[in-house]
């Protein structure tokens, strides 16, 4: 019988516990779950940020560890973590980011907020301003993954061009697909609205700088629901002042919660929102852990292991 530690964080332990039994049971496993274990008898780990494991060198007998969370920037450097690493990728929490993700680059090409907001009694029809259709305006997705391919597709059957840049080549039909440095540049050019959904790691911070944004067609949208350091955010607000991007819709922050006294917070080109745009759900989570705990005693290659080199 093996043994899977719990070891996310304690907050999480009464909605995640009963969703990891009954999944283990649904897989056909007979497992001890526990919050408290031997080291030398742990198979699995399941962890998350606020963990209650620092040092993973006494857990030489475990497999696997199972990140809930699908960032693992706050992990995956630590020295003692020689185990193999899985991310989670929850198909509800795909799901939860395509809805934000279309939902935010609809508003935007709809233009809603200037009539939600403007509720004043003034009538502004005016045939002068037709507004553009999806086909018409070229979104970029930065990170081509599971997630980023997901948006594309929901983008796509409402006929937004969509363009998916990825630190190696993807392949998405419909899409325009490009990768690389070389790459980066293209799929920002001419772009009238960015979403990325990039890992965090060296490579990915600031990736949209003053330089990149100055690429984006004029009053472009800039929406991220990725990670807060892929975004110099003087270079953005720069460019939400020049006018060179329109709106920014930013779910993600380099430090969460975001402090009050922060200008995005008092921006009128800035919506803020809570690191809502896609939950890991208990329920659904506790199945891709339980298939991976299968595979791994079933001897099959686990789900999304994480490339250590790459950070992701």
């Amino acid at each position: 019988m093996p043994t899977v530690l719990f070891a996310a964080d304690p907050a999480l332990r009464d909605a995640y516990l009963p969703h990891l039994a009954k999944a283990f049971a649904e897989a056909g496993l007979d497992v001890h779950l526990a919050c408290e274990a031997d080291p030398a008898e742990v198979d699995y780990i399941v962890f998350s940020p606020g963990g209650t494991i620092e040092d993973f060198s006494p857990f030489a007998r475990t497999r696997a560890v199972l990140n809930l969370w699908a960032g693992v920037e706050n992990i995956v450097g630590n020295p003692t973590l020689t185990q193999t690493l899985c991310r989670m990728v929850d198909p509800a929490m795909t799901e939860s980011m395509v809805e934000w993700a279309t939902g935010h680059v609809l508003r935007h090409h709809l233009g809603t907020d200037e009539y939600v907001l403007n509720q004043d009694g003034v009538w502004r029809h005016d045939e002068t301003r037709m507004p553009k259709l999806a086909r018409e305006r070229p979104v970029t997705i930065l990170g081509f993954g599971e997630l980023g391919q997901a948006c594309a597709r929901a983008l796509m059957s409402l006929n937004f061009p969509v363009t998916g840049w990825s630190r190696r080549q993807a392949s998405l039909a419909g899409a325009r697909c490009l990768a690389g440095p070389e790459g980066l540049d293209e799929a920002l050019r001419g772009a009238e609205v960015v979403v990325l959904l990039l890992p965090k790691t060296p490579e990915t911070e600031n990736v949209l700088d003053s330089r990149r944004l100055a690429l984006l067609a004029r009053g472009a949208f800039v929406i991220n629901p990725g990670r807060g350091a892929l975004i110099d955010d003087a270079a953005l607000l720069a460019a939400l002042d020049s006018g060179q991007v329109a709106h920014a819709t930013l779910d993600v922050f380099r430090q969460e919660p975001l402090p009050p006294d922060h200008p995005f917070w008092a921006h009128p080109k800035v919506t803020v929102t809570p690191h809502i745009a896609a939950f890991t759900r208990p329920a659904t989570a506790a199945r891709v852990i339980a298939e991976n705990v299968r595979r791994g005693e079933a001897g099959e290659p686990l789900l999304h292991v994480v490339d250590r080199r790459a950070g992701y």
